[in-house]
């Protein structure tokens, strides 16, 4: 019989203050979590991310700049992410993507940085992890407009069952995390009953988001268990087939 594990394909490590990186790691294990993917947010951070995921064996790194974060950017980050990206520890180009939630006096902006981003995952062949908050009929569009051969990932799906099947239908992946253990999270509990499994991934975005029973804490990869189980109960199946398939989606798309 196949091992079956758990991948955390969204969890930023170098965030975590209540416990380091080494301990976070050792709980994931202990919890059945094998891989971890770290994404990054800004510009300043792209060194620590790589040097961070090129230390420890279950880390990979997804390098990018954030929307919130494009103020920052600089087109010579472009040759940077290319050098990094040589390493078979960078794993995709991400968080990228469109936010309108905190502030929408740079919309123009996040679209030119994401629609760079984008290219730049298709030059190298690499999958994008998607950041998508209020923006969800934007970044739709420019992902479909100006991404050629990309694997996606819709990190932190957070839109309707009808836009899940939209994304879908493009064949993107969504990821899904501690939100869907909330009591009054209906919307994402009936994605996550609804979308096929094979297109499903799981994460914590940790320290953020964290799962029901430790919701108001520190998040940590750990927790990614919590939202398997969730999932496998508003499915109606296994914790092991949930683990098992979501473990091959993110490897399908990451690890290849």
């Amino acid at each position: 019989m196949n091992e079956t594990y758990l991948i955390d394909t969204h969890s930023h490590v170098d965030m975590l203050e209540e416990i380091s990186v080494e301990n976070a790691i050792k709980n994931a294990k202990d919890a059945g979590v094998k891989k971890i993917l770290v994404p990054c947010a800004s510009p300043k951070d792209l060194d620590k991310i790589y040097e961070l995921v090129t230390g420890y064996e279950e880390l990979y790194g997804l390098l990018g700049v954030h929307p919130s974060e494009v103020k920052d950017w600089d087109d010579s980050l472009i040759s940077k992410i290319k050098e990094y990206s040589k390493s078979e520890k960078i794993a995709g180009i991400g968080e990228i993507g469109l936010d309108y939630y905190w502030d929408k006096s740079f919309n123009d902006l996040q679209k030119e940085v994401f629609i760079k981003q984008i290219k730049l995952a298709n030059e190298l062949n690499l999958p994008i992890c998607v950041h998508d908050r209020e923006a969800h009929k934007d970044s739709f569009y420019i992902l479909k407009e100006y991404n050629k051969t990309s694997k996606v990932v819709m990190h932190c799906f957070s839109g309707s069952v009808e836009f899940a099947r939209e994304c879908i239908k493009e064949g993107w992946y969504l990821a899904l995390g501690g939100v869907v253990t909330f009591k009054n999270a209906v919307k994402m509990k009936e994605v996550a009953a609804d979308i096929p499994l094979d297109r499903l991934l799981l994460e914590t975005d940790a320290p953020y988001l964290t799962p029901v029973p430790y919701r108001g804490k520190e998040n940590q990869p750990a927790y990614v268990k919590f939202v398997a189980e969730e999932i496998a109960k508003l499915r109606g199946i296994t914790f092991e087939e949930v683990a098992a398939v979501t473990s091959s989606n993110a490897e399908a798309v990451y690890f290849m």
